[in-house]
């Protein structure tokens, strides 16, 4: 019998692969014992993983959200290659080169591009896993990324003499991704496949943020403040494995207390 957090045998799909959380959850995913299909349309990040990692549990492919076609067709390759696809993360984090402003310098066009890139990429994903558990039978559990500011109102103090905003846009596609997963929940249940997706919301991730930030936000914290993106991935693997499959529409907080 497997471990109960074992990957082994299992087929998962990483979407935002060649990405600083993506790429430590490709690692994740195959340390488990589990195949990775990484999907991003970094195709120097895809080569960098393949060359890590080598091709034997490992396949790479160029992935556009916003195509159906692109998505069905990863979904259908990574399916020739190894299998049955067992399961899916998303991480992708689609934007335009205005994205983050300050909230007064948000334009209306700005705001509903940047939305509407990222909660609608998300939904053609999550439709395209559903579609795919349900005509081939597949059991299957999508893990969507999320964050704390998808539940929680932004703490504005730790920005404080920063260049740095907790982004409007990005308040509302996190809570629309939080209750859009619950909704593909209810939709499918019923249905006969056991088919859930769940979100993991981390607190901040480090990324050669500003010190003052950093301190600032570490007084909210139990101890390590902003977090490592490996400190994600035990809360990721786990709603990928067995141990989690009556786990359906919950969102997993990972955040140091912050939230708190």
């Amino acid at each position: 019998m497997n471990a109960p957090l074992s990957l082994q045998s299992k087929t998962v799909l990483v979407v935002g692969a060649a990405g600083h959380i993506g790429r430590i959850i490709v690692d994740a995913v195959l340390s488990a014992g589990g195949r990775a299909v990484a999907l991003d349309t970094d195709a120097a990040g895809l080569q960098a993983l393949t060359d890590v990692h080598g091709a034997d549990a490992l396949s790479c492919a160029m992935l556009d959200m916003a195509d159906r076609a692109s998505v069905d067709r990863a979904l259908a390759d990574a399916h020739d290659r190894f299998g049955p696809v067992d399961g899916a993360v998303n991480t992708a984090y689609p934007r335009n080169p205005r994205y983050g402003r300050q909230f007064f310098d948000v334009e209306y066009a700005d705001f509903c591009e940047n939305t509407g890139l990222h909660i609608g990429g998300y939904f053609l994903f999550m439709q395209a896993c559903a579609r795919y558990a349900l005509e081939r039978q597949q059991t299957f559990s999508l893990v969507n990324l999320s964050s704390i500011y998808g539940s929680m109102a932004p703490r504005f103090e730790v920005y404080t003499d920063t260049a740095m905003t907790m982004p409007v846009e990005y308040a509302a596609i996190k809570a629309g991704l939080e209750h859009m997963t619950r909704y593909v929940n209810a939709y499918m249940k019923g249905r006969g496949v056991a088919f859930r997706a769940n979100c993991v919301s981390p607190g901040g991730i480090l990324a050669g943020q500003d010190e003052r930030f950093l301190a600032s936000y570490g007084k909210h914290c139990l101890s390590k403040g902003m977090l490592d993106a490996q400190d994600v991935t035990g809360a990721i693997v786990f709603l990928l494995s067995d141990a989690a499959r009556h786990i359906v529409g919950q969102n997993l907080i990972v955040d140091d207390g912050f939230s708190i």
